[in-house]
């Protein structure tokens, strides 16, 4: 039981208040509490990562029956280099993961979207109307986190958005400094610190990952493949290279040589980590899936894979974890693992699923957005559910084994359990992440955005489908579904009051 006022900021909670709800408690990081309460006077965030919470596992609350249009807000355009070769590209609306983060401030709600016209911007989520925004160097990728500084002096420094973007226009790999990872106050908008992004053996410095913040301490994987271990709070940084930076704690490789060699240098870490007991798990496109354990601090956990992997590592209500593997550098087809990090490496798989190959858009198959599971919602039926490169949505029971099949792993010679398949839609290609809510899920692909209902005995409905080309992953909250597109726009849909 902790309560903290921090000039209108509630974040720990009282759970004898009867005005208060707390959906779970983990003693040893409290902080990765989602409140719901009727208090308007308070300021919290509601969805503040990648996929809601530290698990990874959370998406909101309350989802509609229907797609209708509520309102849609034009997020712009802007241009991004590839390389030198190619030159820059125009991109529109918001992509891969750029899930939006979510506020309720005395009593209303908004949205923090970063957009790829190159700014992070602070939007009404009953209106859609702008109130602030904050330009980066190029377009923004990822999803930001929002971290509750509790020791914070001014208004300003209180909510603070932990955002990355791609490396700059007009710079390359090996520009001299690439501060493409920013600090910005949720209240005002303005910068609080910038982190330069080291040239490693990796091909990127952009950032993509959401941090992972226990306490006053971050952890994130960046696109230079160091995991880094760093103190959020402005009052900690210092002046280095011309630019406000935060402290660092500590730098780990998530490579080797070898797979620097056998990966080209494609060894980008995109993913968000995700916090199981006493370990953050965090995968890793040098071809691994890493355990940092927070006792010792230092990786004592490594499920070798091989592939490249861009999804997050998703927490399931067993103390286990997804993976999904994209089909690239190994000879099996990709798809998706549920390893138990209990277990030593070699005997930690549960199983495999692999999905089918197929050539889109530059990716040769298998998973590339991060499973989706209905955990925190269900206590019976424990779905997971991913879409593959193969144009195909595939929702399993992650703790049930299909005791008739067997199937290949990644490397084509390993060979595992598989779950039961429970349903199977044609959706199109995706890269985004498919959304449990209650009954309900939702699924955003090239093709359009699609809204299932589904009942106690898994038979799958189809509500409704919006036409559009959608990289980003949603939210829903209050009967609303809150999603970009690549078409330029975030568009609200759902209930209209």
């Amino acid at each position: 039981m902790m309560i903290s006022l921090l000039t209108g900021i509630f974040f720990y909670v009282n759970a004898q208040n009867d005005s208060i709800q707390v959906d779970s408690l983990d003693l040893m990081h409290n902080d990765s509490i989602n409140v719901k309460t009727n208090d308007d006077s308070l300021v919290y965030p509601i969805i503040k990562t990648f996929l809601g919470n530290w698990e990874r596992n959370y998406y909101g609350e309350n989802p509609p029956a229907n797609l209708d249009l509520v309102w849609k807000h034009y997020l712009g355009k802007g241009e991004t280099v590839i390389s030198r070769n190619i030159g820059t590209k125009e991109w529109a609306g918001a992509g891969w993961t750029g899930q939006p983060l979510l506020v309720r401030e005395k009593g209303k709600l908004f949205i923090i979207q970063g957009a790829y016209d190159h700014h992070l911007k602070k939007i009404n989520a009953e209106t859609g109307e702008l109130v602030w925004q904050y330009k980066f160097d190029d377009v923004i990728k990822g999803t930001g986190t929002i971290w509750v500084n509790e020791t914070a002096k001014k208004k300003e420094n209180e909510l603070v958005i932990l955002q990355g973007s791609r490396l700059g226009t007009g710079h390359f790999l090996d520009a001299k400094h690439i501060p493409s990872y920013r600090a910005i106050s949720y209240h005002s908008g303005k910068e609080l610190w910038r982190m330069d992004q080291k040239w490693t053996h990796s091909y990127s410095r952009d950032v993509d990952g959401s941090a992972l913040i226990l306490n006053d301490t971050a952890y994130i994987g960046l696109e230079n493949s160091l995991f880094t271990v760093f103190n959020p709070n402005y009052r900690s940084a210092t002046m280095k290279d011309g630019m406000f930076q935060p402290e660092i704690y500590q730098e780990i490789k998530l490579y080797t040589m070898d797979d620097v060699y056998r990966h080209k240098h494609n060894v980008v870490t995109e993913s968000s980590s995700a916090l199981l007991k006493n370990r953050i798990y965090v995968a890793s496109g040098s071809g691994h899936v890493f355990g940092y354990n927070l006792k010792t601090r230092e990786i004592d956990w490594d499920f070798y894979i091989g592939s490249d992997m861009d999804g997050s590592t998703v927490v399931t209500s067993d103390s286990c974890i997804l993976v999904s593997v994209e089909k690239q550098y190994i000879k099996g087809e990709g798809g998706t693992f549920k390893l138990n990090p209990a277990e030593n490496p070699q005997n930690a798989v549960d199983w495999y699923f692999p999905t089918n190959n197929n050539d889109f858009a530059g990716w040769e198959g298998g998973v590339i957005g991060s499973a989706g599971i209905n955990d925190h919602y269900e206590c019976n039926n424990h779905l997971a559910a991913f879409v593959g490169i193969d144009e195909y949505l595939y929702v399993v029971n992650h703790q049930q084994i299909d005791s008739s099949r067997k199937v290949l792993g990644p490397d084509s010679l390993t060979i595992y359990n598989t779950p039961k398949l429970i349903f199977k839609y044609h959706t199109g290609p995706s890269i985004s992440t498919p959304i449990f809510v209650d009954n309900k899920l939702i699924v955003a692909t090239y093709w359009g955005i699609y809204l299932f209902e589904y009942d106690d005995q898994n038979n799958f409905v189809l509500l409704d489908r919006k036409p559009g080309s959608f990289e980003s992953t949603p939210i829903v909250y209050d009967g609303k579904i809150f999603i970009a597109s690549r078409d330029g726009y975030l568009y609200c849909l759902g209930i209209k009051k």
